[in-house]
């Protein structure tokens, strides 16, 4: 390798991508457009990045396995920033065996945290706590330790675990410094953020209140009766009902626990769960079979009781009785909630990350830009969207992991 590439990697590894460009802007040989892709990738082009090293990667010969792994990885890591998560995790699997066996240690745990940092975002945690563990991070260089612990870190986040978090970004910040590379502290700036930024609303006895993440934690870990409204859930300690998959049950128990101490009238429970304008005997028979549906449910936890002019929820326990709901509460929330993160996305990749159809991620999107929410640029395969951060908020509790009970 020329003293011109050498001298452009080491820019790229301090984090300086106009220094590793001034030296081989103009070059078109294979190492050169490999380091051009990654400087553009850190600059913020990735078209232009992702291009560059698809390029550096056809050009490499058969006899370089390690270097068209490499910018395999690199492509990867591309693929992730600009949120195109169908990018083959075959192949990331493939170049981290080649690296691994050429004795490329340190690409080699790149492509294992990509392919972690990729299933934390589609909220498989559970495989991506397993993969991680796997991994230990001691031998690395600073800045693939900061990478570790910022995974750690968003584990713990999505597991509302603060401590844990709160440890992990300490460690990721000191490797930030010591690797001296401004982006890689920013990053661990911003994910801090996430723990002194509201994730969640507190409804109480008529009132409401912002709640931070170890507030959260400290909710679920107490004695109160929750209903969980980011989960679809009711939960009091380790004990969890879950009501995702029934609707009508989850409006009755969150419309009864608004209410509490205090019973709610059958005419409002009628219109808030069944949305009927004008409730007649069919309705007020359904909902004396919903409510024995929703008290068998509960068990142990609570009861239903009939009252003169409705039902009261009865907490079988002491304390309080409160719903735990998103801090902003709008149509197509999850949607919002992963354009929230400021990234460019595809109709392809949130559709992934949902666990919907692409079709029913489309029209929720359409939906969205015709109320100004959302807005699209680029045509066809190339078409993304985002949004701007709902400022002051943190939307980690809207993505798809399991709170702790789950």
């Amino acid at each position: 390798m020329d003293s011109l590439i050498t001298a452009a990697a080491r820019a790229l590894a301090a984090g300086d991508p106009l220094g590793a460009l001034n030296r081989v802007a103009l070059r078109d040989d294979a190492p050169a457009l490999a380091l051009r892709g990654i400087a553009m990738a850190q600059l913020g082009d990735l078209v232009r990045a992702k291009a560059l090293v698809r390029g550096a990667a056809r050009a490499f010969g058969p006899r370089e396995a390690v270097a068209r792994a490499r910018c395999i990885v690199a492509e990867a890591e591309i693929a992730l920033v600009s949120r195109d998560l169908g990018w083959s995790a075959k192949a990331l699997d493939a170049a981290r065996a080649t690296l691994e066996a050429h004795g490329d240690r340190v690409n080699a745990a790149h492509a294992r945290y990509l392919e972690v940092r990729r299933l934390l975002l589609i909220g498989r945690l559970d495989d991506a706590e397993r993969t991680l563990g796997e991994l230990d991070p001691t031998p690395f260089p600073p800045a693939l330790r900061a990478a570790h612990e910022l995974v750690v870190a968003g584990i713990a986040i999505r597991r509302i675990r603060t401590k844990t978090a709160r440890a992990a970004l300490a460690r990721a910040g000191h490797a930030a410094r010591h690797a001296g590379i401004p982006a890689l502290a920013a990053e661990v700036d911003n994910v801090a953020l996430v723990l002194a930024t509201p994730v969640a609303r507190l409804i109480a006895r008529g009132g409401q209140r912002l709640l931070r993440l170890e507030e959260v934690e400290a909710l679920l870990a107490s004695k109160a009766f929750v209903v969980d409204a980011c989960r679809y859930a009711v939960r009091r300690g380790d004990a969890v009902v879950s009501l995702s998959t029934r609707p009508v049950l989850f409006t009755l128990a969150r419309v009864l626990a608004e209410a509490w101490p205090q019973d709610v009238p059958r005419d409002t429970l009628v219109a808030r769960a069944f949305r009927a304008k004008h409730a007649d005997e069919s309705h007020r028979a359904r909902l004396r079979v919903e409510i024995g549906r929703l008290r068998t449910l509960l068990g142990t936890l609570a009861d239903v009781s009939a009252t003169p002019r409705g039902f009261v929820l009865v907490p079988r326990h002491d304390g309080e009785v409160v719903v735990l709901a998103q801090p902003v509460e709008a149509p197509h929330a999850a949607v919002i909630a992963f354009l929230a993160d400021g990234e460019s996305w595809s109709s392809s990749a949130l559709a992934v990350a949902l666990g919907a159809s692409q079709r029913t991620v489309q029209r929720a999107l359409d939906t969205l830009a015709a109320a100004g929410k959302v807005q699209a640029f680029g045509r066809g395969r190339a078409r993304r969207w985002m949004t701007p951060p709902v400022p002051g908020f943190a939307t980690t509790l809207l993505l798809p992991a399991p709170l702790p009970g789950d």
